[in-house]
């Protein structure tokens, strides 16, 4: 099957010709032809609460098809769901409910993001489940379902023996929701953290004498550092810098709620009541509460900063794939898994394929 495409985007560079796809995998790419739009990858999306009216502290396997059908519809075809801080029982509930079976887009593990977590810097995240670094606690819930990616606060004490614990387990350790110094920040990277959740957002500020973890992230070339793209956590000359000081190593993250791809109104947020108005959640203090961002339309904002497609579009695919550790996704490569989002000229999405075919509706 051909994509009818006149450019694809090939390991990170824009090709002229069109793709095939063959046994869910790209047969060739270049080929001569007519053709329209432009073949990425599918989009990959590391911090993803909940999406399509559906929470994914709450979710069952039904659910997590009605919000993976809704992902795919955006462009994602992988992606972590995320479970924000919460006491033991409700974690390990949420944990045991995330499915084994297909239910569209990949899904590469759990993000728990939290409960480790700096009580100063906790955001929407409520302050009943937050926890110090407890070993004890980790092994339960590593072993209440299949977490592979966790957000933790690198000054808190024992956190660097709970980073060394997860990569002994082969699970991504991040770091967020902190008020880490730039010192503290370098003893956790020094311990093979590569990676940074939300950049700016729930964090110490950045000061010219005290640059804190966005300062000491920004300044490694082997962190990847991931921001909320959608003109609500970040101010446009805030996200050009992190562009300008990280390209290459910028990821996009929508951090998406339940509310995505349903609009305005009353939401929730695992156990936290959130507004959604003109496209911004707010929970009860009005503090930010996640996103309804999806992965396109931050794919568009960067672009629409200068960014050249090529590079916005890695953000959104190769780099988050690199920061999760899954090189086998987000990538469109012949001979590679044919997970392709087909783009028309305005960025709209044409074809949505997971494997070389398109889902169908759960």
């Amino acid at each position: 099957m051909r994509l009818g495409v006149e450019a694809a985007v090939v390991e990170g560079v824009l090709l002229p010709g069109d793709v095939e796809v063959a046994d869910g995998r790209v047969a060739a790419v270049g080929l001569a032809g007519p053709g329209s739009g432009v073949a990425v990858p599918g989009f990959v999306d590391l911090q993803v609460n909940g999406f399509g009216g559906v929470d994914f502290a709450s979710a069952d396997a039904a659910d997590y098809r009605r919000a993976g059908q809704a992902l795919l519809e955006t462009g994602v075809t992988a992606f972590q769901p995320t479970l924000i801080t919460a006491p033991e029982a409700e974690l390990t509930a949420a944990l045991a409910e995330v499915p084994s079976d297909p239910i569209g887009p990949r899904l590469l593990g759990v993000h728990l993001e939290g409960p480790f977590l700096a009580g100063s810097h906790l955001g929407a995240h409520q302050a009943a489940g937050r926890r110090d670094p407890d070993q004890e606690l980790l092994e339960r819930l590593l072993a209440a379902g299949p977490i592979r990616y966790v957000t933790l606060a690198p000054e808190l004490p024992g956190a660097l023996d709970l980073i060394d614990a997860l990569h002994a387990r082969g699970i991504v350790v991040s770091l967020g929701h902190t008020g880490a110094t730039a010192h503290e920040a370098e003893l956790a990277f020094e311990r093979g953290v590569g990676t940074v959740t939300h950049l700016f957002n729930a964090m110490r500020p950045f000061h010219h004498r005290d640059p804190g973890i966005v300062g000491a992230a920004l300044a490694r070339e082997d962190v990847i550092v991931q921001i909320i793209l959608d003109g609500h956590h970040l101010h446009p000359d805030v996200a050009l810098l992190a562009w300008r000081a990280a390209g290459g190593r910028l990821a996009l993250v929508t951090d998406a709620i339940a509310a995505a791809g349903v609009g305005d109104g009353r939401s929730r947020l695992s156990r936290l009541d959130v507004d959604v108005r003109d496209g911004v959640v707010r929970g009860p203090a009005g503090e930010l509460a996640g996103s309804v961002l999806t992965m396109l339309q931050a794919v568009r904002n960067l672009h629409e900063l200068g960014v050249p497609l090529v590079d916005a579009v890695a953000a959104a695919t190769s780099v988050p794939a690199r920061a999760a550790r899954v090189p086998d996704v987000g990538v469109l490569r012949e001979g590679g898994r044919a997970d392709v989002v087909v783009l028309d000229d305005r960025l709209e999405i044409r074809t949505v394929l997971v494997s070389g075919e398109e889902p169908v509706a759960a």
